[in-house]
């Protein structure tokens, strides 16, 4: 039997078949050593093969082949940093929530999953959430932020999930698509979920006051059928973003904007760091290129990790 996996714990998986009916799954034996370094073999999102048994008075699903993959998103564990983890796969669009304060989604955060979405080939669009919430320089911050994003190519919303700002706009770009919603907890992703479609009623938390992060209340990854004829997958909140599979000399590859100019380099293999006429240097000094975007690349080229806690608009 075919079918398409809705929901991932780790050890079972819920997977709907082609005629909608939702069955309980687990992994067949010897599938876990075909040498699948990820934590989780098998994502939110999978196509897979599987057959039915019956196991005492259950029937149970053992899964024993995973389709090829159109796209993915994938990061480093958190736990097990020489593993990978993939949030989810086949993805047509994926929406970056973004919020300025409680929890600060820093720039270096957003440039590392835009670099893996662009690597992996999945669309992304940034939501600016909690606008409702802003004073007047917060909000100047947050149209500064989404001109500069936009100037680069991606679409971005201001919205306010809990007031329901531009909600409308997100369920027309989510239309006969499979979407799925990541970003820091706290940013709204369940609130967002729920002005959608308010038949799914997510769970949601507060902000902890005491260190101004979102509390978990998404724990696995899950995808929900909408009424509108759209696929939603939830996810848990991401605090940082380890890169997979990049080599330094293809990361700015996944920057558009650095992309656009390295045929103007003198250098062919140029990692724009202290080569001469080096166009992407040129463009940063001519302001053409963010200062924020470039600090992100050189993070990421360096080695760094996530340091997304630094103020990003701190000239040095």
């Amino acid at each position: 039997m075919k079918g398409t996996v809705y929901k991932s714990t780790g050890s079972w998986y819920t997977v709907k078949d082609e005629a909608g009916h939702f069955h309980e799954c687990r992994i067949k034996g010897k599938f876990r050593i075909q040498g699948i370094k990820s934590t989780n073999p098998i994502a939110v999102g999978d196509q897979v093969l599987f057959d039915l048994e019956t196991l005492g008075d259950e029937t149970v699903g053992l899964i024993h082949e995973i389709l090829e993959r159109r796209n993915y998103v994938v990061r480093k564990s958190v736990n097990l940093s020489k593993q990978t983890h993939i949030i989810a796969a086949n993805i047509d669009l994926v929406f970056l929530m973004i919020t300025m304060e409680n929890p600060k989604t820093y720039t270096t955060f957003i440039d590392r999953f835009l670099a893996t979405t662009e690597a992996y080939e999945v669309p992304c669009v940034l939501l600016f959430n909690k606008t409702d919430l802003y004073g007047p320089d917060m909000l100047d911050e947050t149209k500064y932020l989404a001109a500069l994003y936009r100037e680069i190519g991606y679409t971005c919303l201001g919205i306010s999930a809990k007031k329901g700002k531009n909600v409308e706009k997100v369920r027309e770009l989510m239309k006969g698509k499979t979407c799925m919603f990541a970003g820091h907890s706290g940013v709204g992703k369940s609130t967002l979920i729920n002005r959608i479609a308010p038949e799914l009623d997510l769970k949601t938390a507060e902000i902890s006051e005491q260190h101004g992060q979102g509390q978990h209340t998404t724990t696995f990854a899950q995808m929900y059928d909408l009424s509108f004829g759209a696929r939603i997958i939830d996810t848990p909140g991401i605090k940082g973003f380890g890169l997979v599979d990049m080599e330094k000399e293809e990361i700015g590859d996944y920057f558009p904007e650095f992309f656009a100019l390295k045929s103007e380099c003198k250098f062919n293999n140029c990692l724009h760091l202290d080569e001469p006429n080096c166009a992407i240097k040129k463009a940063l000094e001519e302001d053409r290129i963010s200062w924020s975007r470039y600090r992100s690349y050189l993070q990421m080229v360096t080695g760094e990790e996530d340091t997304y806690r630094m103020d990003p608009y701190q000239e040095s």
